[in-house]
């Protein structure tokens, strides 16, 4: 089960209101890289992992942990689209979006600036599950396949991303209180990264998964001409520079050649006539036959 405590994982009071950061700081929330969905993912991993406890242990400790990082982001949103309450100069009211409007400002103004309308229009001042955009967040982005080793090498990619993403957020905004949080951000990234490469190494020292994945299907079944070449499938060779285009697999079961001209081996595709209830155009025109073909279940 879970048990809310009432603080947040960490410090998340902007100094300042600002609705356009908001609706930027709206990516690494629910964005395709965001923290909602790395909060799913690995909850969802962590609830069908099938593995020792100690693997099903740890990716529920993360995936609670992005749970207080959800929380972390919307509610410093939140702020940033309202009247801070450390504001006491004549005029600050104009700051945000309650006080732009009461100060005079029109709301499509405040839009028009680069707030999300969602802000305004949908969420009456507060976080959405959407990107910066406003593009709702998709169960689509979320990685839970079942296979550890798989899912570990997408969570890498996942916290790289996000991780990119926040340094970038750091570097569009002023405000303090924000940069505190985004630091913060930054370096339970760094951790994770860490993490998720650490688990990878012991799945493969346990045994339980290892390159190809997945390792349990029969490599014997593999076309061996093709499962350790390189092929040169664009123009020039710098490509052939490269660790990956000679010498020991990664894998340390083969050596890797380099295809400078890799061949055609299909035959030209000329495909057969359509089937005429399916109403495409044919190869050539049909005959009353299967003409009648088309119709002839519903007749009966």
């Amino acid at each position: 089960m879970f048990f809310r405590v009432k603080e947040t994982a960490f410090h998340c009071v902007p100094d300042k209101p600002d609705p356009i950061f908001a609706r930027q700081l709206q990516e690494v929330l629910g964005g395709q890289w965001g923290e909602i969905s790395v909060m799913l993912g690995y909850l969802f991993q962590g609830w069908n992992c099938r593995a020792p406890g100690k693997y099903k242990d740890m990716i529920m400790d993360i995936g609670t942990e992005e749970i207080g990082h959800v929380e972390m982001l919307a509610t410093c949103i939140a702020r940033l689209l309202e009247k801070s309450p450390v504001e006491t100069q004549e005029g600050a009211a104009k700051d945000g979006l309650v006080g732009a409007v009461l100060g005079g400002a029109k709301i499509q103004d405040v839009i028009m600036a680069g707030m999300n309308p969602h802000h305004a229009i949908v969420s009456g001042g507060g976080a959405t599950a959407s990107d910066s955009n406003g593009n709702h967040w998709s169960a689509k982005y979320i990685v839970s396949s079942g296979n550890l080793l798989a899912d570990f090498r997408f969570n890498v990619a996942a916290e790289s991303q996000g991780r990119l993403q926040v340094a970038r957020l750091y570097n569009l905004t002023d405000d303090p209180g924000v940069k505190q949080m985004l630091s913060y951000l930054l370096a339970r990234d760094t951790m994770h990264q860490n993490q998720w490469l650490a688990a990878i190494r012991e799945l493969e020292e346990d045994g339980l998964e290892m390159t190809p994945c997945p390792s349990n299907f029969p490599q014997e079944l593999e076309n061996q001409e093709f499962n350790y070449a390189f092929l040169n499938h664009s123009e020039g060779t710098e490509s052939s520079q490269g660790r990956w285009a000679s010498g020991p697999s990664m894998d340390g079961k083969g050596d890797i050649n380099y295809v400078e001209q890799p061949p055609a081996l299909g035959q030209v595709q000329d495909l057969g006539q359509v089937d005429p209830r399916l109403f495409g155009t044919p190869k050539a025109a049909l005959t009353d036959k299967e003409r009648g073909l088309m119709f002839q279940d519903e007749q009966r």
